[in-house]
């Protein structure tokens, strides 16, 4: 039972959520039962078939609406006397500012990926607003406390970013399969399906392509005496069979590598389309566009079927077909989405005819959509205890209760008769960029890239910044805002496409370039090393940013990249796109193993408590993706850094 100390400093709380899915339902229930009356709710999302499962506050009826909205509905049918603000918006809109975010007691954090983290991190920093930060991920999870000048901040240890591959080997030299499944997604769903516009590395990428550009320019387009059984047949044999060939001219690249084979329709397929078993109608006349489905005109049911190169052909010309005929005012603004079941099933399809030409092992449709989608399957009952603990966190940050704040993780499996691992936090990085004010450098060919490369790779991507305003001394290269003047906005979007050597102040080496979003209130420096050349697999976007935390630290925890669409001029790396749903980021660090509830001091760490943590760690990290080698997401980076010495516990 809660004291009367505690009870008064629940219901005197005004607490803000940030999110409301697979945490959030459980949050709002577990907040609105232990006495909080006054409860606001941000989120941007609506209500999808795939939530119902875990997000239990919702209800078929519910899809489509307000996440937000119907959470509230929701919780005051059980709590009708509280107050629970909903907000049916980003929590990175300009209405949610600093002055917004001073109204509140605690920040309570139920997020989906690392830039909304990022930028509720900052603005509780800005406001000195305490911050309860969680993740899950399957049977894994984690609250972690943050405190302006207390704990360390979110950011005071990087986080993972997203994986990106070079293009060179997505296009030409596949030998996974999740280069396979981002091949499919972000560059022929697109080239197909997407803005005809964007650059595209899809065609031909040899030492012959100048001399086949002819033949690759239109054969994406569609001819006006074509059908469309014919054009799919062509743009098959086009992407698998044309294409290898092509690429298998050069024998230089497969020296060392295992040939690929070239695939056509008339060695897989029978000349002319035969009916199937499957329910043409039930296939064509669904209501629901993003229902139409490939698989059920087949007769192919079952989702965790491994499909034969034969049936992958069929689906992928059915769904070629069908995109064409049920969705034409569709295509050309396109893009991939996991809970579109006919791009799902087309993405899985051309992932696995192109698998099996580069010998890469098939895939089912349920496996591929976890790949592409980045999908780590949730579990309610995690959900839940971490809802428990923050709440629990909350009423120690609500009574200043620092000396009792636990960072704390859920395991799958006990380590030392616990499955749950109380962790004291940690003090704050005096690297950190965030709360610290460190400066960082870059390391970046200033003769060779852009003032835009800078600004979307490292500025935006990286820093996270929503709102930036650059500045070289005195001299302002780019800012936004609704505030500027049309000469303004001319003469920064003229500068985005100049390199940086050439801007009307040059930036090279030996430049400090100031950074600043004026929305989050945070400011850093950024120190310009002009380099040449860099690792094109290693070093994608030509760009090296350091100096938020230790080199070794850093070794330990560069591990994956960023997201976005690829194209030939805009980017060197094909890049996966973040999970969208509530599975979150776990991150393991040093934990110091508490026994019977006492604490532990740093010194007393055994060697037996080492090998402990990095059991876990491992464990952790065999189980945070479907291809533990190739986890592209943000939502499952777990650090195990052995290097705790280097870390100081909050001082008590």
């Amino acid at each position: 039972m809660a004291s009367e100390e505690q009870l008064s400093a629940i219901k005197g709380a005004k607490v803000l959520m940030v999110g409301a899915g697979g945490i959030g339902c459980e949050l709002l229930k577990t907040l609105a039962l232990s006495g909080f009356e006054d409860i606001h709710i941000i989120d941007m999302d609506t209500i999808e078939v795939s939530n119902l499962n875990r997000q239990f506050l919702f209800r078929q009826k519910h899809v489509g609406q307000s996440k937000a909205k119907v959470a509230r509905e929701a919780v005051l049918k059980f709590r009708p006397h509280i107050r629970i603000t909903p907000y049916h918006a980003n929590v990175k809109d300009p209405d949610f500012n600093v002055d917004f975010f001073k109204q509140f007691n605690v920040v309570l954090n139920g997020l989906d990926n690392l830039d909304a983290r990022r930028h509720v991190n900052r603005l509780c920093l800005a406001s000195g607003v305490p911050l309860v930060e969680s993740g899950t991920t399957g049977f894994l999870g984690q609250v972690t406390v943050h405190v302006k000048g207390k704990t360390e901040c979110y950011e005071c240890q990087p986080k993972p970013a997203p994986k990106t591959y070079p293009v060179c080997t997505i296009t030409s030299t596949p030998s996974k399969f999740v280069h396979c499944i981002v091949w499919a997604k972000d560059l022929l769903f697109t080239k197909l399906f997407g803005d005809k516009n964007q650059d595209n590395d899809l065609n031909v990428r040899s030492t012959d392509a100048s001399s086949s550009s002819e033949h690759a320019e239109d054969v994406f387009e569609r001819r006006a005496d074509e059908d469309i059984e014919q054009y799919g047949r062509r743009i098959y044999d086009h992407v698998f069979g044309y294409n290898i060939e092509v690429a298998l001219r050069n024998e230089e690249t497969w020296k060392n590598r295992n040939r690929p084979r070239p695939l056509y329709t008339k060695d897989v397929l029978p000349p002319q389309p035969v009916e199937q078993n499957g329910n043409k109608d039930k296939a064509s006349k669904t209501c629901d566009p993003t229902s139409v489905s490939a698989m059920a005109y087949l007769g192919l049911k079952n989702p965790q079927d491994l499909w034969s190169l034969k049936e992958n052909s069929e689906v992928f010309l059915e769904a070629l077909k069908l995109f064409f005929l049920k969705r034409e005012k569709e295509i050309g603004q396109l893009g991939f989405d996991k809970d579109d079941q006919l791009a799902v099933e087309f993405v899985t399809s051309a992932a696995n005819i192109r698998a099996a030409s580069f010998g890469i092992p098939l895939h089912s449709l349920f496996e591929a959509k976890g790949i592409a989608g980045n999908i780590v399957h949730a579990v309610a009952t995690t959900n839940a205890i971490i809802a428990g603990l923050i709440v629990l966190e909350a009423m120690k940050v609500l009574q200043n209760d620092v000396k009792s704040y636990r960072m704390t993780y859920c395991l799958e499996h006990s380590s030392r008769k616990m499955l749950l691992m109380p962790v004291e936090p940690f003090e704050p990085n005096k690297s950190c960029y965030v709360c610290s004010e460190t400066p960082l450098t870059l390391e970046i060919n200033t003769h060779r890239s852009k003032l835009r490369d800078f600004v979307e790779k490292v500025v935006k991507a990286k820093l996270g910044m929503s709102l930036p305003l650059i500045m070289h001394g005195v001299a302002l290269l780019y800012e936004v805002g609704d505030d500027l003047e049309e000469d303004e906005v001319a003469n920064y979007a003229a500068n985005l496409d100049k390199v940086l050597s050439e801007l009307p102040s040059p930036v090279t080496g030996g430049t400090i370039l100031t950074v600043e979003d004026l929305q989050q209130e945070l400011k850093c420096s950024i120190n310009i090393k002009h380099r040449e050349e860099f690792d094109e697999e290693k070093e994608p976007d030509e760009m090296v940013l350091s100096g938020w935390t230790p080199a070794l630290a850093a070794e330990k925890k560069t591990k994956t990249s960023d997201n976005g669409p690829s194209s030939s001029n805009a980017s060197q790396a094909v890049q996966p796109e973040p999970e969208d749903d509530d599975e979150l980021e776990i991150i393991l660090k040093d934990p110091e193993i508490l026994s019977a509830g006492n604490k532990r001091k740093l010194s007393d760490i055994s060697n037996t408590a080492d090998s402990e943590v990095s059991r876990v760690t491992g464990e952790m990290q065999a189980k945070s993706h479907v291809e533990a080698d190739d986890t592209h997401t943000d939502t499952a980076m777990l650090d195990g850094n052995s290097d705790i010495s280097k870390k100081k516990r909050v001082q008590q």
